[in-house]
């Protein structure tokens, strides 16, 4: 980050640097007169109009230039402004994904049926974990899609069956086959889903 300010600071500076001594060069050029005889006096003046014009256009151009230089260096200002605040938006975006595999295992352990009382408490104590878990990435911003009775919105969901059921409405997802999550207003990962004709 401190490199990225020094990177800022050293081109800001440079830009100055360079439209500083172009100005001072330019005005330097026009306060120096050369020395020319009395009897060319004629043929001196119309040679320092076109000299002063020739100046002006050259101070002209450097003070464009300069101007130019500096609303580059603002815009890289304001590209690496929204660059940082994107990065900080979804900084949680690859631990996320790296855990949506093992999300997807405790839920698929978690709709096991239990046959015995040691099961019963051995997913009890896997709901608190995957609780936890879950609280802990809904703080960073993540967030399960609604998908089961929803109307499929491509945005969101991955269709990858049909149904054909008339008591649902058309386009209503009947089935999740697997969650889909987000980040923010960023999909992580779009739910699979079968969604009614």
């Amino acid at each position: 980050m401190s490199e990225q300010k020094n990177k800022k600071e050293k081109v800001e500076h440079e830009i100055e640097k360079e439209a500083v001594e172009e100005l001072q060069e330019v005005e330097q050029e026009m306060h120096t007169v050369p020395e020319e005889t009395a009897t060319e006096e004629e043929v001196t003046l119309t040679e320092d109009e076109k000299r002063l014009l020739e100046l002006e256009e050259k101070l002209e151009a450097a003070e464009d230039r300069y101007l130019r230089l500096q609303a580059d260096f603002e815009n890289v200002k304001k590209r690496n402004i929204a660059e940082r605040t994107a990065n900080q938006k979804y900084r949680s975006q690859s631990i996320a994904e790296a855990l949506l595999p093992a999300l997807d295992g405790f839920q698929k352990a978690l709709d096991t049926q239990s046959d015995s009382e040691q099961m019963e408490a051995l997913l009890t104590g896997m709901k608190m974990v995957y609780g936890q878990i879950m609280t802990a990435l809904e703080a960073e911003g993540v967030e399960a899609i609604p998908a089961l009775g929803e109307q499929f919105d491509p945005n969101y969901h991955q269709a990858v069956m049909q149904d054909d059921d008339s008591s649902k409405e058309s386009n209503e997802i009947t089935m999740e086959l697997q969650k889909g999550y987000k980040l923010k207003d960023r999909v992580i990962r779009p739910s699979m889903v079968k969604v009614n004709q």
